[in-house]
C-alpha cells in the first residue's frame, strides 16, 4: 500500500503522521517544542530545536511502521505560516530564533508606516500592515543581531518563512523555495506577479536577492533523508493554509473555521476575489493546473485567550473546566478580546482587552470562549458582503472540541456546524496534497452536526458585543 508521510510543524509540537491513499493513519509521532516569551511583544522558537523535533517526530512514526516503511513514497510539510527567520545559505543554520506569529516586537514601528502605506500594502499582498507578519521581524534581526548582519555582508544569509527554512534543512538537495501561502505572510510577496516585490522590500529597508525563489505549492522540494527512508517532499503549504484540505478538495459555499491557538475563518474559491476591504485574501493552493484563492478572517485570541484568562484567575488548566462552565445557564458579562493584537475585521494591534460587566470566575471563562464565536461571526458577516453567503461551516482544531463554543456558532451564525473527528487535519490536508489530491480521500471520517438552534440571548449578547467593539475601535464593518 502506498504511504504519505506528513509533517505538521505546530506551536508547541512537532507532529508526524503517516497515512495511506484514503487518508487513514497509520502511524503518529510527535516531539513537543518550547516557545520563549523573553520580553514582552516577544516570541521566539530556537531553529535547531525545531529541525530536530521533525526528525524526532519521523523518526518516531518509522520506528512504528517497521518494514512497512518502505511503503512511504511521498511527504509533505505544513507550517506555521507567519513565523520567520534568518539562516546561513551555506552551512543552515539557523542565524536568528524563529520568529514566531505571535511576536510583536515591532508594533510601533509598524503602526507609524500604516497611514501613508497601509491601504498599498494591502492591495499588494492581500495583508494589512500586522507585527505579526515576517517584514518587520526581518528588518529587526538585520539591526540587532550581528550574525545576520556579518551574513549579509559576507553573501551567505538566507531569510524568510519558516516553511522555506524547515524545506532547506528537510532536503538533501538544501531547496531554497518558498510557496505562496508563507511567503505572503512576510507581507513582501505580491498577489498579482506572485513574486517578491521590491517595493514592499524597499519599504521594509531590506536588501534584495536573500529571500527563497518563488514556486508553487506543488514542486520538487526535494529528498528527505532520515531514519531509515529516503522520499520526494512534493508539497509545502501553511497549516492553516492545509487544514482547508483535510477532508479532500474543499467547496466553495462553505466557511472553514479552524480553531487552536488562534482561530481563522476561510472561504476557498477558483476565482481571483481582487480586493476585499477589511480582510486577507491569498492563495492557499497553486500548481499547474489550478490556483485556489482563500478570504480569510483570524482571531488572534482564541487558545492564547484561555492563557491569559487562566493568569487572570489563577487557575493553572482552565480549559479543563471550560465544557462544565459552558453549559450552565446565565448571563456572561461581554469580553472586547484583543488577546495578542485584534484582527478581522477591526485591526487594532494594540487593542486592549476588557470584561464589560461583572461576573464569576465561569462568567468570565464563558465570556472569552462567546468572544471567540462573536469575532469568527464578525469575520463571516463582513466575507458575506463581497462572497455568496456560506452554507454551511466545517471546524477543526484542538479548540472546536468544546461542543459549547460548536452550538453557539452554530446559532449565531444559522448554519449546520459540521465536526469532524479529526485532531489532525493540518498533517491530513497536507498528506492530501502530497499525494496528488485523490479522489477517494477520508471519506471514513465520523461527522458530528451542530443543528442551528436559535438563541436571542445570545445574538442579542453578539448585537451588544459588537456595537461596543465598533465603538471601541471606530470601525463599521457592516
Amino acid at each position: 500500500m502506498s504511504l504519505v508521510l506528513a509533517i505538521d510543524q505546530g506551536t508547541h509540537a512537532s507532529r508526524a503522521l503517516v497515512v495511506d491513499e484514503t487518508g487513514r493513519i497509520h502511524a503518529s509521532g510527535a516531539v513537543e517544542i518550547g516557545l520563549a516569551r523573553p520580553q514582552p511583544d516577544w516570541a521566539e522558537q530556537d531553529g535547531e530545536a525545531v529541525v530536530d523535533s521533525i526528525f524526532g517526530a519521523v523518526a518516531q512514526v518509522v520506528s512504528v511502521l517497521g518494514p512497512r516503511k518502505a511503503g512511504i513514497r511521498c511527504a509533505g510539510l505544513a507550517s506555521q505560516r507567519a513565523n520567520c527567520v534568518c539562516w546561513n545559505r551555506e552551512t543552515g543554520r539557523a542565524l536568528s530564533p524563529i520568529f514566531s506569529w505571535q511576536d510583536r516586537r515591532a508594533h510601533a514601528w509598524i503602526a507609524s508606516l500604516e497611514a501613508a502605506h497601509g491601504d498599498a500594502v494591502h492591495r499588494k499582498t492581500g495583508l494589512y500592515l500586522s507585527p505579526h507578519y515576517g517584514a518587520s521581524k526581518l528588518r529587526w534581526a538585520l539591526d540587532h543581531l550581528p550574525a545576520v548582519r556579518e551574513a549579509l555582508d559576507a553573501g551567505t544569509l538566507a531569510w524568510g518563512p519558516m516553511a522555506s527554512f524547515l524545506a532547506f534543512r528537510l532536503a538533501k538537495e538544501r531547496t531554497f523555495a518558498a510557496e505562496p501561502q508563507c511567503a505572503a505572510r512576510t507581507q513582501l510577496w505580491n498577489l498579482r506577479t506572485r513574486d517578491w516585490d521590491p517595493a514592499l522590500l524597499a519599504l521594509f529597508g531590506l536588501p534584495a536577492g536573500f529571500l527563497p525563489q518563488s514556486v508553487p505549492t506543488m514542486h520538487a522540494w526535494g529528498t528527505l533523508e532520515t531514519a531509515g527512508i529516503a522520499v520526494p517532499l512534493t508539497a509545502v503549504n501553511g497549516d492553516q493554509s492545509a487544514a482547508v484540505f483535510a477532508f479532500g478538495w474543499p467547496e466553495e459555499d462553505c466557511a472553514y473555521v479552524n480553531i487552536g491557538t488562534s482561530a481563522f475563518v476561510q472561504r476557498a474559491l477558483t476565482r481571483d476575489p481582487g480586493h476585499v476591504p477589511r480582510q486577507l485574501t491569498g492563495i492557499i493552493l497553486a500548481d499547474r493546473e489550478v490556483t485556489v484563492y482563500m478570504v480569510e478572517g483570524n482571531v488572534n485570541g482564541a487558545g492564547t485567550a484561555f492563557e491569559w484568562l487562566g493568569t487572570q484567575l489563577g487557575i493553572a488548566d482552565v480549559t479543563a473546566q471550560l465544557p462544565g462552565w459552558l453549559a450552565r445557564a446565565g448571563t456572561p458579562p461581554l469580553f472586547l478580546n484583543g488577546i495578542a493584537g485584534l484582527g478581522g475585521p477591526f485591526w487594532k494591534a494594540d487593542f486592549v482587552s476588557r470584561f464589560a460587566g461583572a461576573g464569576e470566575p465561569w462568567e468570565k471563562a464563558v465570556a472569552v470562549v462567546e468572544s471567540i464565536a462573536f469575532l469568527l461571526q464578525a469575520n463571516i458577516d463582513h466575507i458575506s458582503q463581497y462572497l455568496p453567503a456560506p452554507r454551511r461551516m466545517r471546524v477543526s482544531g484542538g479548540v472546536s472540541r468544546l461542543d459549547g463554543l460548536c452550538r453557539r456558532l452554530a446559532s449565531l451564525s444559522g448554519l449546520p456546524v459540521h465536526r469532524r473527528e479529526d485532531p489532525e487535519a493540518s498533517a491530513r490536508g497536507i498528506a492530501y496534497l502530497a499525494a496528488g489530491r485523490p479522489a477517494q480521500w477520508n471519506t471514513a471520517a465520523q461527522e458530528e452536526v451542530f443543528a442551528a438552534e436559535p438563541d436571542a440571548a445570545l445574538r442579542e449578547r453578539y448585537r451588544r458585543w459588537r456595537d461596543l467593539m465598533q465603538e471601541a475601535t471606530g470601525v463599521r464593518y457592516l
